[in-house]
């Protein structure tokens, strides 16, 4: 059975930090390109940054280049998404999904697996 779960999320002031896990099984992590989303209140779920299961490239939107850094750790099973200097507007609830291809630059590409989310909040 295939799971994606998603954690490290909470309630930070403008300026932290985070670190959000997106821990999978059912399946081998190095054979999956895996993104990272999120969905603010009242927004439709955007991508935020990807890495590639075929070269370890990565993707970040614009609003978030400089300031996330995603990472995986296929023994682990995990893949990491570092968040500094934080924004108000980084609020939202950040998924993690499995991409049906092996490089992120594929942005059409479908989605397999969602996982459930992890709730950020930055706010002073």
């Amino acid at each position: 059975q295939v799971q994606l779960v998603e954690s490290g999320g909470g309630l930070v002031q403008p300026g932290g930090s985070l670190r959000l896990s997106c821990i999978v099984s059912g399946f081998t992590l190095d054979d999956y390109t895996i993104g990272w989303f999120r969905q603010a209140p009242g927004k439709e779920r955007e991508g935020v940054s990807c890495i590639s299961s075929s070269d370890g490239s990565t993707y970040y939107a614009d609003s978030v280049k400089g300031r996330f850094t995603i990472s995986r750790d296929n023994a682990k099973n995990t893949v990491y998404l570092q968040l500094v200097s934080l924004k108000p507007e980084d609020t939202g609830i950040y998924y993690c999904a499995t991409k049906e291809t092996d490089l992120c630059s594929d942005y059409n590409a479908p989605i397999g697996y969602w996982g459930r989310g992890t709730q950020v909040t930055v706010s002073s």
